[in-house]
């Protein structure tokens, strides 16, 4: 039943208006003078004020922004927009058109008025507060259902004031909302459009791990980051922008994909891993046996040449995992240390033995550094054939300075030798009659070359002068070289 339906009963009992009076309105004293008994007395004004403007479930004041507006309309101002009866009948007037609104009984015309006032009071603070909101750019998720619930309440025409602008608030709200869930709709396309690059990231580099070549991997810095993939793609699933279902079980698949193959890929890698250090290790194992047998050998020649061919296999080998590898590795030096720590000892006693031919062949050195093969490259040949048939007779030297004193001795010869071969140089006969063919060549060309300047000169040809003394200077350079190399003969 409507208030302008209340408004034709006027019992106390007859309507929920009636109700609403006995619960709200002031009473008046009995005429007798006697209290009425049992009814309760209606709060104060203020007190009715404060109850319209609290916020109730399903009004913009559940969503407060800020200091919840208030609006109080004066008596002065309600009397504009309403007319009052004597039996508390209440009717709006909008553009000169009476509505009726309801009725107050029982209370002056003034309670009434103010009572009805407060209802418009309540519909004005919700829309500024809806306004303050929208202004505020809250969030729009409940605003459309507002704006129609106060569109409604204030098409009911159950209150006094003017009506006619908050309808045209409201529709300015209507507008407004929709340029703030506009606005909200590209911040969320743009939130969107950042959270599918997120995840399209996440997804592209998950997929460039499970492509690579597995035998390139760094399996531990590899796995940790995909694992930090994993945790990013949980938290952007958790607290990220929603994609939508399609989008994102088509990443979640591709991701949950690339997951998949690099842990196959993981797998197949350790376990063949595993395989190929089994192998490593036996082969190594194999060596080891070979350097133990062979470090107890006093044959230091042979010996030290099985060990180098044995060092060239392990090098050769696989690696049998870190832990594993150093473990063989120090067994395997341990028969090598074994072996040429003998041939060590065995050496330095051989080596006192040598150390009185070491003395005759330093002397020997010094004597053939003194050869001057330069003078007399024959006598200089005689004199280190001496030197070289005492060397071999001195014996051996300590290994360590055997380097040293055959180098010595190989310098003294290698310059005796280019003595020889100099003065060779100097008196073949063949080159020297190639030298002598040479000069009486030269000298014939010479010669006509300078009968070609003298003509030149006197016709005056500038240019053939010019040519034939260029051709004549270099024939005399030749001429020159000629000439000293043939003195070198003689």
């Amino acid at each position: 039943m409507t208030e302008s339906q209340q408004s034709d009963e006027t019992t106390p009992n007859a309507s929920a208006e009636s109700a609403e009076r006995t619960e709200e309105a002031p009473q008046p004293a009995p005429s007798n003078g006697q209290p009425k008994p049992s009814t309760p007395s209606g709060p104060t004004p203020a007190a009715m004020a404060k109850r319209l403007v609290a916020p109730t479930a399903g009004t913009p004041s559940s969503h407060p922004v800020g200091t919840p507006p208030s609006h109080t309309t004066s008596l002065e101002e309600a009397r504009r927009f309403a007319r009052v009866e004597d039996d508390g009948h209440v009717f709006l007037l909008v553009q000169g058109e009476e509505h009726p609104v309801g009725q107050y009984p029982d209370a002056s015309r003034d309670e009434a008025l103010a009572y009805f006032a407060r209802k418009y009071d309540d519909a004005a603070s919700q829309i500024a507060l809806l306004e303050q909101r929208v202004a505020a750019k809250a969030p729009s998720t409940d605003m459309r259902k507002t704006v129609s619930h106060l569109r409604e309440t204030v098409a009911e025409r159950h209150m006094v004031g003017d009506v006619t602008s908050l309808e045209q608030r409201l529709e300015q709200l209507d507008t407004d909302i929709g340029g703030l869930e506009k606005s909200e709709q590209q911040q969320h396309e743009a939130a969107r459009s950042a959270e599918l690059a997120t995840r399209e990231n996440i997804v592209a580099e998950a997929e460039a791990l499970a492509s690579k070549d597995p035998a390139s991997v760094q399996w531990k810095t590899t796995s940790t980051r995909m694992n930090e993939l994993f945790d990013a793609w949980k938290l952007a699933q958790k607290s990220g922008t929603r994609l939508g279902r399609s989008a994102e079980d088509s990443l979640w698949k591709r991701f949950r994909s690339a997951r998949t193959t690099f842990d196959r890929h993981r797998r197949a890698y350790f376990s063949q891993l595993d395989s190929d250090n089994a192998q490593a290790k036996a082969t190594k194992e194999k060596l080891i046996t070979d350097a133990e047998a062979l470090s107890t050998s006093t044959d230091w020649g042979r010996t030290a040449a099985e060990y180098r061919h044995l060092m060239d296999e392990w090098k050769a080998s696989r690696r049998a995992g870190r832990k594993d590898d150093d473990a063989l590795w120090t067994r395997f030096r341990a028969a090598q240390d074994k072996f040429f720590t003998a041939r060590k000892a065995a050496n330095e006693v051989i080596d006192e033995e040598f150390a009185k031919n070491l003395v005759v062949k330093d002397q020997l050195l010094k004597e053939a550094q003194s050869i001057d093969s330069t003078k007399n490259p024959v006598a200089a040949r005689k004199a280190l054939q001496s030197i070289r048939d005492r060397w071999e007779e001195a014996g051996k030297v300590p290994r360590g300075d055997m380097g040293r004193v055959e180098a010595g001795l190989r310098s003294v010869e290698d310059a005796v030798k280019a003595a020889e071969d100099e003065k060779w140089e100097r008196t073949n006969p063949e080159t020297q009659a190639r030298t002598n063919s040479a000069l009486s060549q030269l000298e014939s060309a010479i010669a006509s070359l300078e009968a070609d300047l003298e003509k030149a000169r006197v016709t005056g040809d500038a240019g053939q002068v010019r040519k034939a003394q260029e051709a004549l200077d270099a024939r005399q350079q030749w001429l020159d070289m000629l000439q000293k190399s043939a003195r070198n003969f003689e």
